[in-house]
Formats: structure tokens, sequence, C-alpha cells
């Protein structure tokens, strides 16, 4: 990994120079290359909402700033990604927030299963600073802080021969989860077995009988093609886990008071153009996922799963009870968007 890591580094590096030379030879005034860095396709809603944020930036300080985008890895995995934000190498990256977990033990409280009732309850939620910032400010001291969320929808279970209808379905079955402590024991009061393993190995684990399933949102199915195994696609809602756009710490605090305003506008813009692309893409896959890979759509009863997840959300508030006023506001917009109980939670 160290290898690995001082490899992008040094290419980073290399581009930078390069990018600062080639600046020099046309103008008087170098532009500061900016670099956003994120693991998905160039049709993913997160490519297209940081690329609406490439132009805004380009179009409002392109006297000052160029802003580049690097899709599907191009500069590394996710965690290196993270590593060279936090070191400024890049400017920013888009996170999940298993990774941000190891971070700040903040970032437990998104991946809580069932910590929100319903997409409504979530969307506000991640829309009051007064849930986020505690969070969002909470890697300060490690060299990045987040500077907007991104809709990653929702995570459901999704298997090859077997619907999951109820927690006790899931017993013998070996489930893919992210690498996050919190993922492992939501599995183990489940009744599952987890596996946990990088994104990028789960199709051939899956096609290879290594795993029974795995647990994402709608789009693992088409834009991944695991819907060509998997054909029980179970709306149990268990998890509604933001994305995270990072950026380093010390660029930020560069920037002047005016263009700090122009950039917080950007990332105002990245998330509301992310959520919209987000719901045409989510209705997209759902019906290449029924008409073209024959999955079927199963919507169980919600409640026992939140029944038996309850344990975890009592261990990770009592471990760090400065997550409870958090914990307590979102309760509060759970009571205000509740649950569509005729659907599993889905809307």
């Amino acid at each position: 990994m160290r290898r690995k890591l001082t490899k992008v580094l040094s290419l980073a590096c290399c581009a930078a120079l390069a990018c600062m030379t080639l600046s020099g030879c046309g103008s008087t005034q170098e532009k500061r290359t900016i670099r956003i860095g994120h693991n998905q396709s160039t049709n993913h809603p997160t490519h297209l909402a940081l690329t609406a944020f490439q132009d805004f930036i380009n179009e409002k300080l392109g006297d000052k700033y160029v802003v580049e985008v690097y899709p599907s890895e191009l500069l590394g995995a996710q965690t290196d990604m993270v590593q060279l934000t936090q070191t400024g190498a890049i400017d920013f990256c888009v996170a999940s927030n298993a990774i941000l977990e190891t971070f700040s033990k903040n970032y437990e409280i998104f991946n809580l299963p069932y910590l929100f009732a319903s997409p409504e309850a979530y969307h506000k939620a991640m829309d009051d600073p007064d849930v986020t910032e505690p969070i969002f400010d909470s890697t300060k001291k490690a060299g990045f802080t987040a500077v907007t969320w991104l809709d990653a929808g929702t995570r459901n279970f999704y298997t090859i021969n077997k619907p999951i209808e109820k927690p006790g379905d899931l017993k013998g079955l070996k489930i893919r989860v992210q690498q996050s402590p919190t993922n492992i024991e939501m599995m183990r009061l489940l009744g599952g077995s987890a596996t946990p393993m990088g994104f990028g190995d789960v199709y051939t684990a899956l096609q290879s009988g290594i795993i029974d399933g795995a647990e994402n949102n709608e789009m693992a199915l088409t834009d991944n093609g695991h819907g060509d195994i998997c054909k029980y696609y179970s709306y149990d809602m268990h998890q509604m886990v933001p994305d995270i756009l990072i950026g380093n710490n010390a660029f930020m605090e560069s920037l002047s008071e005016e263009d700090r305003a122009v950039f917080e506008e950007g990332f105002k813009l990245v998330n509301q153009v992310e959520r919209e692309e987000w719901v045409k893409a989510v209705e997209n896959a759902k019906e290449r996922a029924q008409n073209d890979q024959q999955v079927q759509f199963v919507y169980p009863d919600q409640q026992p799963f939140v029944e038996a997840c309850r344990p975890l959300h009592e261990t990770v508030i009592g471990n760090n009870p400065a997550l409870q006023p958090i914990y307590d506001q979102i309760q509060v917009y759970n009571l205000q968007y509740p649950a569509d109980t005729k659907t599993g939670g889905d809307k």
C-alpha cells in the first residue's frame, strides 16, 4: 500500500509541476490547478455534479484556477485519494463514510442501520448544519474537512438465489459489506455472515460463489453488472449513508474571502446537481434491472429488521455520548417524515 501511495503521490506531483510550467508559458500569472478525484464512472451522478462544479469555478474564477475532475480511480483507490487530499497532493476527493469512520468516530453515526426512517428524513437531517457540522468538522486535525454531502440512496440486500423478506432469510448467507466495524456488527445482528471486501472485488466474488449476495443501491445492479448474477433485490432500506466530498484544509484556508464564497456556492451546486441526477439514475437503473436483467424487487416489512439492529444504536451512542444531541435531532426528523409502511420505507 505504501509503495502504491508513493507512486500516486509522485504522479500527482509531476502532473502539478507540468501544469504549472505550461500555465506559465502563456501568461504572466500562473493558474492554480485544482484536482478532484472520485471512483465512479463518467455517467454517474457524482461525476456529473463535479463537472458542474468544474464549469462553475472555471467560469467564475477562471483567471485564477483550473478545475480538473478525475473519475474512475484515476488518482488511486478511494483510500489513496483520501490520503492524497490529507497531504495536499490533490485538493478534493469523494470519500465513503466507511473510510471517514477510520479518521473520526463521529462518522459512525451515519453508518448506523435504520438511523433514518425515510429518504425525506435523511435529506432533511443532512441539510441541517446542527446535524452535519459537528461530524464534518471532526477531521480538521487530520488535514481535511467535509465540504458537502452526496446522496448515495438507500442500501438494500440483493442475493443470487433467495429473496430476503425477513432477517431470518439471511441466516447462512455470506453477504459482502463495506469494510466497517459497524456494518459487520449489523450483519451479525441480522443473522447473516458479513464478508468485508473492496467494491471492485464484489462481481467476481458473486460470480464464483464466494459470497451469496451484497448490499448497495440500485445502480450496483446495472452499472456494475451485479444484477446479471443476483436476481432478488430486497428493499429493507437498512442504510442511507452519504458519500462525502472532502477538501484539503490548507487549500481551503488559502482562499481569499471572496474566492471562498464562490467555492461555497459551488459546493451547494454539487449537492443540488448530484441529488437531481440521483433520482433520474435510480429510476433508470430499476427499469434496466427489471427489464434487461430480470431482477425481482421485493418489499419486506422493515420493522423486524429495525428491531434486530436497535442494540447497535445503543452501543454506538453509548460509546460516543457526544453523538447523542445529533442522534436526538435526527429522531425529530424521523417523527416528521416516517417510513412508508406499505413499501417498507421506499417512496
